[in-house]
């Protein structure tokens, strides 16, 4: 079932959840997957209208982001991935190229493992795929590091949280149920990385979370990868960047 909210965004109901999308251009299909605490625009705003101009970009937004309200579900990747695999289903999508950042790049490698015939071309910017792919700082965010997060950047966040969602006063209890998917997050072993052969594009900041070291080993597992490192770029800073688009666009336009 779907509830069209407006000329971009609509509603489908998939595997109990009321999950909101928005489909911008047309052409071949371009699923967008935001990162944690994120929402479509906060992630995709400054490169969706590029991408859209030679692809039919959708962007998802998760269980409990954005538009999308949380369910009483525990927030796992294997759910997230059959979530965007069944909103494929209701779209007549048999496949589609997957860009996911940070979340969102976990969220489409689970799909790639998952479900490896439904993607055509996989983009993960900002991902890391082991527990020691991020500095250990990350993990302690007590530390004074350049790589975290600013008190900006939270404020960007739940600002961009209370303007769409459904309960604008759940960001704090969602931020303690999403924390677990990267504190508890185990990873993929080899061989389920070497098993993804569709082409992959990975993307990180050379001041990004996740370890350049970590990069370069994971390009060695998947069959056809290539790396992209954008010099003074953070975390945060990877999906603002001028340097993507021409990185990202000549990959997936063939």
């Amino acid at each position: 079932m779907v509830t069209t909210t407006g000329t971009e965004g609509a509603y489908a109901t998939v595997n109990g959840l009321r999950m909101y999308y928005e489909v911008h251009g047309s052409r071949r299909p371009l699923i967008l997957l935001h990162g944690g605490m994120l929402t479509v625009d906060l992630t995709f705003g400054l490169v969706l209208p590029a991408l859209a101009e030679q692809h039919q970009a959708i962007g998802v937004e998760l269980q409990g982001h954005g538009h999308t309200e949380d369910i009483d579900r525990p927030l796992r990747l294997d759910f997230l991935a059959d979530d965007v695999v069944a909103l494929m289903d209701h779209l007549g999508l048999e496949r589609a190229d997957i860009f996911g950042y940070s979340l969102g790049g976990l969220v489409a490698t689970e799909l790639a493992v998952r479900h490896p015939g439904r993607v055509d071309r996989l983009v993960l910017a900002a991902t890391h795929f082991r527990p020691d792919g991020y500095h250990p700082e990350i993990h302690d965010p007590r530390q004074d590091s350049p790589r975290l997060p600013t008190e900006a950047d939270f404020a960007e966040m739940q600002q961009a949280y209370a303007a769409v969602a459904p309960d604008p006063d759940h960001f704090e209890a969602f931020l303690e149920k999403a924390q677990p998917v990267v504190a508890d997050f185990r990873g993929w072993p080899d061989g389920q990385l070497q098993a993804i052969t569709t082409p992959t594009l990975l993307v990180i900041g050379d001041t990004d979370f996740v370890r350049l070291e970590h990069a370069a080993a994971i390009l060695d597992l998947i069959p056809d990868a290539r790396l992209a490192v954008l010099p003074g770029c953070t975390h945060m800073d990877v999906m603002r960047r001028a340097e993507l688009l021409p990185v990202v666009r000549p990959f997936l336009d063939r």
